[in-house]
C-alpha cells in the first residue's frame, strides 16, 4: 500500500494526542507513523517528543524516505503551524490528510495546507 492510500484510510479516526494506535486515536506524528508502517517502512518514533516547541525532534527516519519538494501526493509533510509549533500532514492530490485536534478526528482538508512548509519527504520504499 502505498503511503497516501494507507493515510486515506485513516480519515475518520478520532484525534488522540501522542496517538500511535488507529483504534484509540492518532495525532499528526501517529498518522504519517502509521502511513509509512502500512507502505512498508520500518518506522521508529519516541513516545515523549513535542512538536510545540517549534523544533523537530529526533526522528529515525527510515531507509526510503528521502528529502523532497513536497509537491507529490503521498509525500510526507512538516508544516509551520505557529512560531512555536510544527505539525505533520500527508499530501493528498487535492489537499492534505492530516490529525485535526479542532475537529477530533483525521480528516482530509482540501486544497493547499494552510501553513508553510518546513521540509518534506518521499517514502521510495
Amino acid at each position: 500500500m502505498y503511503v497516501l492510500g494507507a493515510a486515506r484510510a485513516l480519515v475518520g479516526v478520532r484525534f488522540r494526542a501522542q496517538g500511535r494506535d488507529p483504534s484509540l486515536g492518532l495525532d499528526c506524528v501517529g498518522v504519517v507513523a502509521v502511513a509509512l508502517a502500512r507502505a512498508g517502512a520500518e518506522v521508529t518514533l519516541p513516545r515523549d517528543y513535542r512538536l510545540r516547541r517549534g523544533t523537530l525532534p529526533s526522528l529515525a527516519l527510515p531507509p526510503g524516505l528521502r528529502a523532497c519538494d513536497g509537491e507529490r501526493p503521498g509525500d510526507v509533510l512538516l508544516l509551520r503551524v505557529s512560531p512555536a509549533q510544527l505539525h505533520l500532514a500527508v499530501r493528498g492530490e487535492r489537499g492534505v490528510i492530516h490529525a485535526d485536534a479542532v475537529a477530533g478526528r483525521v480528516v482530509e482538508r482540501p486544497g493547499e495546507a494552510p501553513w508553510p512548509l518546513v521540509a518534506a519527504w518521499r517514502w521510495r520504499g
